[in-house]
């Protein structure tokens, strides 16, 4: 590992100037960084601890819930006020790594985690995102974990995070600060597809901080439900996950929303899908038609064109168990 500068930051302001200058990278629970540091696939001149700065609360505004971006992924799974207003977070937030890992990883360090495609961690083999025109590895490689939507010829790697899937779902804002000032970022927006710059994932400028999450009052308490498939139950990233929240009325759905992990380079948002069941009954047969909408356009590869088939039936499972059908 590269020898590195060290600072603790005791304030924002502190934390900005630190973080404006080239080569510097933000630390907190480090489960990623400190893994991709280790690796050799990053090497930072310095780190920025930031966890001494008032960023790891959780409260109710009056207009939906802020969540620090300095709170333990384990502390907001168990907040009262997330699984009373916003249980599907802490569902998604469930099923994500480990325990261990959860107690030590931040929102905002689990929204700036990179992808776990292996070429990327292997610094031996080909992979534009972590050295930009040297190839995709996982084009015509081992490909199983990889995307259906939205990959591009220089990447096909997915984003790793649950928590970024049900937070895309619940209509999210990430609230960040810089030299500008603060600014207001649709979780939709955040992270960026491939494109011609894989190696670039979210739309944060240089020398950003994020401060936190916000997310809208609504009405999807009652229904909502995260499903996450992979191949085995603890530890282990989605090969397909799908975040559902309804609001059914009298048996007819009001308002849907759907987003997607393990198929796409950023949480996958299902907008046509979710236009598909506002005003339908909440039926095993809608459920089916949405899903057949939401996989339309999806491209596989070699090995990971069981996914083709995966994708639907998780969304159809998932409605089924956010309307209490399962």
């Amino acid at each position: 590992m590269k020898q590195f500068q060290y600072l603790r930051a005791a304030s924002q302001q502190e934390a900005l100037t630190a973080i404006a200058k080239p080569g510097t990278k933000i630390i907190a629970g480090g489960t990623n960084l400190v893994d991709l540091m280790k690796r050799g696939v990053t090497a930072p001149d310095k780190l920025v601890d930031i966890t001494h700065l008032p960023l790891k609360g959780i409260v109710a505004t009056k207009t939906g819930l802020h969540i620090g971006a300095l709170a333990l992924n384990s502390v907001v799974s168990e907040n009262s006020l997330v699984v009373q207003k916003q249980p599907l977070l802490a569902m998604a937030l469930k099923a994500g790594a480990s325990p261990q890992l959860r107690n030590m990883a931040t929102v905002g360090g689990n929204m700036m985690q990179c992808t776990r495609c292996t070429y990327f961690y292997d610094t031996t083999m080909p992979c534009n995102k972590r050295e930009p025109g040297t190839g995709c590895g996982a084009m015509e490689g081992y490909n199983r974990m990889h995307a259906i939507f939205g990959a591009s010829d220089h990447c096909i790697a997915v984003h790793p995070s649950d928590m970024c899937v049900g937070l895309a779902a619940l209509d999210a804002v990430v609230i960040v600060t810089g030299k500008k000032g603060e600014r207001r970022i649709p979780m939709t927006e955040f992270h960026r597809l491939p494109g011609d710059h894989p190696e670039t994932d979210n739309t944060l400028a240089p020398g950003e901080l994020i401060l936190g999450v916000e997310i809208p009052d609504n009405h999807f308490a009652k229904n909502s439900y995260y499903l996450k498939v992979r191949d085995r139950q603890s530890y282990a990233f989605a090969l397909v996950s799908v975040a559902a929240a309804l609001e059914i009325s009298g048996g007819t759905i009001k308002q849907a929303r759907l987003a997607m992990g393990g198929v796409a380079h950023k949480p996958w948002r299902l907008f046509e899908a979710e236009k598909a069941l506002v005003g339908k009954a909440a039926t095993e047969e809608n459920f089916k038609h949405a899903a057949e909408i939401a996989t339309q356009g999806a491209k596989a590869y070699e090995y990971n064109a069981f996914k083709l088939r995966l994708a639907p039936a998780s969304i159809a499972e998932a409605l089924k168990h956010a309307a209490g059908m399962a």
